[in-house]
């Protein structure tokens, strides 16, 4: 394939995409743009594997154009899974029929498109739809538990606890309650989770104190402080709003605890993958039930991404707090929520340039911002979407780059095959697991962390945990890759 692709022969247009790790494009073999090193180029079936690795589209020989079959496969996947009702849907096989595929090619679209399996969005789907009628209707719990397509209560029970945290009738009563308790999973790192949560020191919306984590978050409604208290197998969760409670804002509040906590994920297949591989079973000695945690609100974790671009987490950190006390919203306890979208495109370019931010930082976070508002940039729809969109999309905004889409669909979508190429920390630690003479480029970046997929999204935070155990930040160095060099 490589002299194929050095000699631009247009006859294997379609066979396979060229990706250029040093530039973050792929491109069809006949791209007649300079040819890159033998060292920095990859090889990828599809467009849209290239696009799972972190590559964008060259603009000369627009690989997307030649394969259109590959977009329009995805396009069909969307509107097939749209049309699809969880409740008539009685399991894979059926799931398959919908789809006109086998089985195994059923799996293979949910790993490519949501990096889920069949079986998971099935189940994900219905839960969430008995969450929902659990806080609206009266229905008993058997009711909605065969309403959702669940064929036996005691399944359902299971799985709702097992995905939720909590039981039907637990769930049913947060708002009765003012709060709830999470039920953790046998082996959950709690140290790991609560190091991350006050991994900022200095915060100024979250603030770590042994077993507690306090922090100021965003509901429907408004901005509210929260409180999460870890006892023995449980987090206890409490918001203090000045507001009540909507049934949008448990449903959301709950879903954000789940988010922190690492919950929307169950890491046994990424560690069953780990243990049957004997040079990187080690990886599990001190990290077993590890889980990653994301950021709460999908805009801050936007924020965070932008800002720590280039620049080290302490002063992306920084950056951050004196964002938050220009725009963002007191909820008491000393801690203030993050801004919204709105609240930054009011501060504008100069009141981002006074905090500290350089030009080209703050004119992509008003971007951002203002993608946001004007609804062009919808992040729920991203991190409910299909990951190769998600990926594009971000991509297809200038001043992100490969690093910067990766890892928002690692920390803040919550893919779990995201691989942040590039990054800095990951290649340390590679470097040191590996016991590599030199730091790993891309291209052995990304060979070393295929042995992971399709949950290199945790693997990245396993890696990342390894230097923080080292008492050295997992994010506190960035590639410099996507922006130019601050002015």
């Amino acid at each position: 394939m490589l002299g194929r692709m050095l000699a631009a022969d247009a006859a294997f247009d379609g066979q396979f995409i060229t990706g250029v790790v040093s530039t973050g494009i792929y491109c069809l073999p006949s791209c007649r743009a300079r040819k890159p090193k033998a060292e920095n180029v990859l090889f990828y079936a599809t467009p849209a594997q290239a696009r799972v690795a972190g590559l964008r589209a060259c603009l000369r020989c627009k690989p997307d154009g030649f394969q259109r079959g590959v977009d329009a496969g995805e396009a069909e996947f969307v509107v097939t899974l749209a049309k699809i009702v969880p409740s008539e849907c009685a399991n894979v096989v059926s799931l398959a029929r919908h789809f006109q595929v086998s089985t195994s090619t059923l799996h293979e679209l949910f790993r490519t498109c949501l990096q889920i399996t069949p079986a998971d969005w099935l189940t994900s789907r219905r839960i969430a739809a008995a969450g929902e009628r659990l806080l609206t209707t009266r229905q008993s719990v058997a009711e909605i538990a065969y309403e959702v397509g669940f064929e036996s209560l005691s399944v359902f029970g299971t799985q709702f606890r097992r995905r939720q945290g909590l039981t039907p009738q637990a769930f049913r009563q947060m708002p009765a309650r003012q709060g709830f308790t999470l039920r953790l999973p046998q082996g959950y790192r709690a140290d790991a989770i609560l190091r991350d949560l006050g991994r900022d020191l200095h915060g100024l919306n979250a603030r770590t104190q042994e077993r507690q984590h306090l922090t100021a978050w965003r509901v429907p409604s408004g901005p509210l402080l929260v409180a999460l208290t870890f006892e023995d197998g449980g987090v206890q969760v409490r918001p203090d709003a000045a507001f009540p409670l909507d049934v949008a804002d448990w449903l959301s509040l709950h879903h954000m605890t789940l988010r922190v906590l690492g919950l929307t994920h169950d890491p046994a297949r990424f560690e069953a993958l780990v243990a049957a591989q004997p040079d990187l079973a080690p990886l599990l000695q001190r990290g077993r039930g590890l889980r990653l945690p994301l950021v709460a609100d999908l805009f801050d974790g936007l924020i965070w991404a932008v800002l720590g671009q280039q620049v080290t987490f302490s002063f992306a950190g920084q950056m951050r707090r004196r964002l938050i006390q220009r725009c963002g919203t007191e909820v008491g306890g000393g801690l203030v929520a993050p801004p919204t979208p709105t609240a930054v495109t009011a501060l504008g370019a100069e009141g981002l340039r006074k905090i500290g931010l350089t030009r080209t930082r703050a004119a992509l976070l008003l971007d951002l911002a203002g993608r946001i508002v004007d609804g062009s940039l919808n992040l729920e729809s991203l991190r409910t979407g299909l990951a190769p969109a998600a990926l594009r999309a971000l991509l297809d905004i200038p001043g992100i780059g490969p690093w910067t889409a990766n890892y928002l669909l690692v920390r803040v979508l919550g893919f779990q095959d995201g691989l942040p190429v590039g990054d800095s920390a990951l290649a340390t630690a590679l470097q040191q697991y590996f016991s590599l003479p030199d730091r790993p480029g891309p291209k052995q970046t990304a060979a070393l962390m295929a042995r992971f997929a399709p949950y290199r999204s945790l693997a990245t935070f396993y890696f990342w945990q390894s230097l923080s155990n080292q008492g050295v930040h997992h994010e506190s160095t960035r590639p410099l890759s996507d922006l130019p060099q601050p002015a």
